[in-house]
């Protein structure tokens, strides 16, 4: 189709073949970086993040290859007309966004509206899934190819374009006699005569399928990363509030019994992980039980998040009514065993459970697979030598040992989860938290003693979550 003068812009200047050449380098080298980040991105499927870094390199990818190809014809001028009509059979397959010819993907239609002829390219024929040798449609027909949702657009742009001579800029879809749903974009001008009136029309159409393909998988990934986000910020929100709720809020000392002799000085800490957002099973608890007594324990849950925090509750909750009951802290760790055990998500948690008698400063105490309680007496510190007992749901009807330990005036008790010292566990953490008796020592209260273990391990970078708590025997 030869280039038409249009009635309000004069004719465009051919491009320097140097300057198409230098962007034609241009467009190649950044098609090889976008498709060498596009490699680079995750491919696991259930990431949000990596499917919408990889839609978007795809369609970059697809939007560089057709520029390269606009460029490289623009350089090399149209091809050269066949010389007889001949049959190019729709492809039996969609073409991929690197590959195909652009000529597969453009057409030129031009309608005379003096002599209702109707001129179309072979390309254009292609793109519609016609046989070439098929007379072109006339305008008046040419809604006959198109959705029927998508009819009244195209009606409205042709009539814009013939009546009050705007250019067409649209797109619509076209189903093709093979039942494929096909995306065009259609360009145009109106053609006017020497008296100014409208002689032809003439278009260029684009099979832009695989591009919208891309940018819908695009926006499909953005829509679900931020439903990700919000489900992630919402889940996040949730297992704080639980935590909060099931952790005591402690700002300051606290006293138990509050009324009464043998009074435990209590101080307690959460310290986060600082390598994640998720809330962690790590817990402490103190309570007043009837009669006088304390109860003391510390224990970790598998798990992060609002699952971990609710199984948390749980397990806090229901320890504390069994020793309400009086039940001893080996049998309440038996119990605990088995509700695990036998939970329809089943866990692996760790505990210890203590309880003082200030009456007699006895300390009863059992642990399920946890690191036994640190005792400091005096500037020195050791660790309780510990009752037999494996962790919480990993097998059914363990049982639980407990062991009893006298306390007398100024003892100190620290109760912690793993993680607490970070880069250390078992014995070696063991060690790092001895090594601080003579600071606890010389700590006045049971709050100054938290705040010491604090500064001394609670400002590096953590992986796990951890808890830390100090009963101090004040008479």
């Amino acid at each position: 189709m030869p280039p038409h003068l249009s009635a309000d812009r004069p004719a465009a200047q051919p491009p320097r073949p140097g300057a198409v050449d230098a962007l034609i380098s241009q467009t190649r080298r950044l098609r090889g970086e976008v498709d060498a980040v596009r490699q680079g991105a995750p491919e696991d499927g259930t990431d949000p993040a990596g499917r919408w870094q990889r839609a978007l390199c795809d369609l970059a990818l697809h939007q560089l290859s057709d520029l390269d190809e606009h460029l490289a014809q623009l350089r090399d001028g149209p091809p050269p007309a066949p010389a007889e009509p001949t049959v190019s059979p729709a492809p039996a397959a969609r073409p991929a966004s690197s590959a195909g010819s652009l000529l597969s993907r453009v057409g030129s239609a031009e309608w005379n509206l003096l002599t209702d002829e109707a001129t179309w390219s072979g390309e254009l024929q292609q793109i519609l899934g016609r046989d070439a040798s098929v007379p072109a449609l006339p305008l008046d027909e040419l809604p006959s190819l198109v959705h029927d949702e998508d009819r009244p657009l195209l009606t409205a742009m042709v009539t814009d374009c013939l009546i009050d001579g705007k250019p067409i800029d649209g797109e619509f879809r076209i189903l093709r006699p093979d039942g494929e749903l096909r995306t065009v974009h259609m360009m145009g001008e109106p053609v006017l005569d020497a008296d100014g009136s409208t002689a032809s029309m003439w278009a260029v159409l684009r099979d832009v399928s695989e591009l919208r393909r891309h940018r819908r998988t695009v926006r499909e990934t953005r829509d679900s990363l931020r439903r990700h986000r919000d489900r992630a910020h919402t889940e996040h929100r949730l297992a704080v509030e639980l935590q909060e709720a099931v952790l005591p809020p402690w700002r300051g000392p606290l006293r138990l019994p509050r009324q009464g002799p043998g009074t435990l000085d209590l101080a307690a800490r959460y310290l986060p992980a600082s390598m994640s957002r998720l809330i962690g099973g790590d817990w402490y608890d103190a309570l007043e039980l009837p009669g006088g007594d304390t109860l003391l324990s510390v224990g970790d849950l598998t798990g992060r998040g609002v699952t971990v925090a609710s199984g948390v509750a749980t397990l806090v909750g229901a320890l504390r009514g069994m020793a309400v009951t009086g039940a001893e802290p080996g049998r309440c760790m038996g119990w605990l065993n088995h509700m695990l055990d036998a939970s329809v998500q089943p866990a692996l948690g760790s505990a210890v459970s203590c309880r003082y008698r200030p009456g007699t400063r006895t300390l009863s105490w059992a642990q399920a697979g946890h690191p036994a309680p640190l005792l400091f007496r005096d500037g020195t510190g050791r660790m309780l030598a510990a009752p037999d007992g494996v962790l919480l749901g990993a097998t059914s009807g363990a049982d639980y040992g407990q062991a009893e330990e006298t306390l007398v005036q100024g003892d100190l008790l620290l109760l912690y989860t793993d993680g607490l010292v970070p880069g250390h566990s078992g014995t070696a953490a063991v060690r790092r938290l001895l090594d601080l008796a003579p600071r606890l020592d010389g700590a006045r209260t049971a709050q100054d003693c938290v705040r010491t273990v604090v500064e001394e391990f609670g400002e590096s970078e953590r992986e796990d979550n951890a808890c830390v708590l100090v009963a101090r025997v004040m008479s």
